[in-house]
């Protein structure tokens, strides 16, 4: 990847997480979240706000069946 390449921080209806080039059309399903910078300052962001890995519909299940 191009170091000067500006990332920005996607998430979809899972709220899972992806970084993808601000030049880029968002693809389908995705949605910005506001973040944008480098590749490692996206990812820093991801990390840090991503701490559950599960996809939403599992967590909701699972918390629904009290496993």
């Amino acid at each position: 990847m191009d170091e000067n390449t500006r990332y920005q921080v996607l998430r979809n209806d899972e709220e899972q997480y992806s970084l993808w080039p601000v030049d880029v059309e968002v693809p389908a399903g995705w949605e910005t979240v506001g973040k944008e910078g480098t590749e490692a300052e996206c990812t820093a962001y991801v990390d840090e706000v991503w701490t559950d890995m599960r996809p939403r519909s599992l967590r909701e299940r699972m918390e629904n069946t009290g496993a």
